[in-house]
């Protein structure tokens, strides 16, 4: 990417075909679509890239089983439909960034004979909706299989299990890869830029968007003129939409998802556990990921305005399922790290429950003002929902669409990787097994990049922390590259720390502050108030689920 700077002046003194509101999955994708076509483009963002519901997912590439049980049970086409298409996502997904998503083979226990056949029966519909996108075909385990596959799966009453396949990824990474993309295809993409208000021409069409450098000594305005403007903020898409066209009824319900990280040993297999239905109806996924077991999620009604932080009461709830499906007895204690985030659903006057809403998208055209929003749908399909809105998006602008480019397309950093990779990575640069897989897992083969980084200046090789994998030279690297500005940009998001522990994360923050101030040339009162301001977010997260710090 260009520095921020110079995506700025470049958007200060430019015209574009579109221009996308939004940096999350749906945002990243309708932006590189946009410029394979030919379309000049440019991408602004209220807050970091992938920052909101985008990084706060289950980390599955998946069609939903849930929802095509629920298809069945209701004779609901338009479920059925939405699985479909997920499933023929999920392949092209995986093979798009190899290095970031992969298969994953998921375990459903079952404690009757008649939940066994139900499930086997459900998962073969599965593999027959795939079709010759199957990862690999779903299998009925005895008791004895099941336990070899996942050892601490409890046996009372156990009956046997099925094994099915779904996808899992690296979803902020993801993100940032499609972002890298974009970029490396000439297209301009600037963070921290809220968008305040439209401009219109005098039949009320749209022709620019005011944005707010938020990070800007005085908070300077410029204005974005394009063609076509694309809204794709997820949770805060009815705002977008009430500020091209005040008559604009809102379209979203939220829920609030809650996602726990957990040690590995909790689960001592490869394999995930599903548990198929919890007492209020919901399922719940415990998922080896990145040396931890991710354990999610739960689904409440929210609002734009509650915080998202993860509660004592929502640990309970999964640490409940957990304990009962798996020989654990998992506390709060045990909890490493947490995240929460919203879940955009497009209103359906049918369904009563967010839960019951269906995850599809919808493009809405304005006529008023011209807006296309891209409204709800989810990680799986957002390669297809980027595809429907710039279908709308070259309609508006030239009345005609051409082919989209983005079904085969290898994102940045999966040009020859392979399931070795880093161990070349190891031998090459002479790192340890952990750092060098650590790199292969966010940078893929732009690795080397990282670590010509570290060659220049040897004092980049070492840890962030005492014990950690990450090297510090991946901070430099994602500031000049990524548009890193914050700890938590660092931490969160492209490197994954915080993910992966709140404890350690707060370990690193001080060295990503002192890189972040050399490069930024930030000084001290400005560097103490961005440690600060971190180690707080960290404090509140721990204070907010009921965690005493000093345990963490």
């Amino acid at each position: 990417m260009k520095s921020r700077r110079s995506a700025l002046q470049a958007v200060r003194e430019g015209m574009y075909d579109v221009c996308i509101i939004g940096g999350g999955a749906t945002g990243m994708g309708c932006a590189l679509d946009a410029q394979l076509r030919g379309l000049s483009t440019v991408l602004v963002d209220a807050g970091d890239f992938v920052s909101q519901t985008s990084a706060a997912s289950t980390k599955l590439v998946h069609g939903g089983v849930r929802y095509l049980e629920e298809a069945v049970r209701d004779l609901d086409y338009w479920q059925y439909a939405m699985v479909k298409k997920a499933l023929h996502e999920r392949i092209h997904m995986l093979r798009r960034a190899p290095y970031l998503a992969h298969p994953l083979e998921l375990l459903v226990p079952c404690f009757s004979w008649w939940e066994l056949a139900y499930f086997t029966a459900g998962m073969k519909a599965y593999d027959w909706i795939a079709g010759e996108d199957s990862l690999f075909p779903s299998r009925m385990l005895s008791k004895d299989e099941a336990l070899a596959l996942m050892p601490t799966l409890r046996d009372e009453k156990l009956v046997g299990a099925v094994a099915y396949a779904d996808g899992q990824f690296d979803d902020a990474r993801y993100g940032l890869s499609l972002a890298q993309t974009f970029a490396r295809q000439g297209g301009e993409l600037i963070n921290y830029a809220k968008a305040v208000g439209f401009s219109k021409d005098t039949e009320g069409k749209l022709v620019g968007l005011e944005v707010e450098d938020r990070l800007g000594e005085h908070r300077e305005t410029l204005r974005i003129r394009a063609k076509v403007f694309v809204n794709s903020t997820g949770p805060f898409a009815d705002h977008i939409r009430v500020m091209a066209n005040p008559a604009m009824p809102e379209r979203l319900r939220l829920s609030k998802g809650v996602h726990l990280l957990l040690p590995i040993e909790a689960i001592q297999s490869e394999a995930a556990l599903l548990v198929p239905k919890t007492a209020d109806g919901r399922v719940i996924f415990a998922i080896p990921w990145l040396g931890r077991l991710l354990v999610g999620t739960t689904e409440e009604e929210a609002q734009l305005t509650d915080e998202m932080v993860v509660t004592p009461e929502e640990i309970g709830y999964l640490l409940g399922y957990v304990n009962q499906y798996l020989k654990v007895n998992l506390t709060p204690e045990d909890v490493l790290a947490g995240f929460a985030g919203l879940r955009p659903l497009v209103k359906s006057k049918d369904a009563v429950k967010t839960r019951k809403l269906i995850r599809d998208h919808e493009i809405e055209v304005d006529e008023g003002s011209g807006l296309i929003s891209v409204l709800g749908g989810k990680w799986t399909t957002y390669r297809a929902m980027a595809e429907d809105g710039i279908d709308h998006a070259e309609r508006a602008i030239a009345g005609e669409k051409t082919a989209c480019k983005t079904l085969e397309f290898v994102l940045t950093g999966a040009e020859g990787f392979w399931a070795g990779y880093w161990k070349q990575l190891a031998e090459r640069y002479c790192l340890s097994w952990g750092a060098a897989r650590h790199l292969a897992e966010k940078f893929g083969t732009d690795a080397p990049k990282v670590m010509e980084l570290a060659e220049q200046d040897s004092q980049l090789r070492q840890p962030l922390f005492e014990g950690g994998v990450a090297i510090r030279a991946e901070v430099v690297y994602v500031i000049r590259e990524e548009m890193a500005r914050t700890i938590e940009d660092v931490l969160l998001r492209r490197i994954g720390v915080q993910f992966h522990s709140w404890k350690e994360a707060a370990r690193a923050a001080p060295v990503v502050c002192q890189l972040l101030a050399e490069e930024f040339a930030w000084s001290e009162a400005q560097s103490r108030e961005a440690l600060d301001g971190y180690l707080a977010s960290i404090r509140h997260l721990l204070d907010s689920a009921g965690l005493d710090e000093r345990e963490r």
